[in-house]
């Protein structure tokens, strides 16, 4: 009788893996550490801002909108023309020598935008009280305020000092006027136009004295990347 002889299994061949996606790319070398600082620098110094003073009267445009040189040359280049015409000389002859007073009314802003007429009247005001050839008196909000201080005055300043009521100089014309603005755009660009308006009144006759406008347009260019 033969011995039975146990059956025992060939063994399955080794078939290696694939090479993963990853495996195919060389081994990444380790960074130096003075690199990996300077990197580190500059990208928290590309995070910062810098600020750089610049002149008062230089003429910087960044948004495109109406700014403080706009403000500052329609002023200059205005009242220079309004103080060359034809009623100043009418307005001396009607004073006897004497400059006019004259006052501003309301400047209003009738544009697209915030715009800070207050600066705008500043820098009238500046130009027209240097030029000498013009007084100005106070206009309606700082007469309020005025006449407040001449009121609480009474009965608590000395008589030698306190000013008296029913003193003030009366203006002869007042100064009015508007910022109007029209916005076209298309793609990347937009062209802002600006109108300014003033003019002059007599307050006695209501008469208009002088009419003048200044024209201001601007092509802003949005297209352009910034690095």
């Amino acid at each position: 009788m033969h011995r039975r002889v146990p059956h025992t299994p060939h063994p399955t061949p080794y078939t290696p893996a694939p090479p993963s996606y990853f495996s195919t790319f060389p081994p990444m070398k380790k960074l130096p550490l003075f690199l990996c600082l300077s990197l580190a620098v500059l990208m928290v110094a590309g995070c910062g801002k810098t600020v750089k003073r610049v002149g008062s009267d230089s003429t910087i445009d960044l948004s495109g909108n109406w700014n403080d040189t706009d403000s500052r040359l329609v002023a200059e280049e205005m009242l220079n023309d309004c103080l060359t015409q034809r009623w100043y000389q009418n307005a001396l002859q009607a004073k006897n020598g004497e400059v006019p007073t004259i006052v501003i009314g309301q400047i209003r802003n009738l544009s697209t935008e915030h715009i800070n007429t207050g600066t705008f009247i500043n820098d009238i005001q500046r130009i027209l009280i240097n030029s000498g050839k013009v007084e100005f008196v106070a206009n309606a909000e700082e007469r309020t305020q005025l006449r407040g201080e001449i009121n609480d005055q009474q009965g608590n300043a000395t008589d030698e000092t306190a000013k008296e009521r029913g003193q003030e100089t009366a203006a002869d014309i007042m100064l009015t006027g508007s910022i109007n603005s029209i916005v076209d755009q298309s793609g990347g660009e937009q062209v802002k136009f600006y109108q300014i308006d003033l003019e002059l009144t007599n307050l006695q006759s209501h008469k208009k004295l002088w009419i003048g406008d200044k024209k201001i347009k601007k092509l802003i260019d949005k297209s352009s990347l910034k690095l």
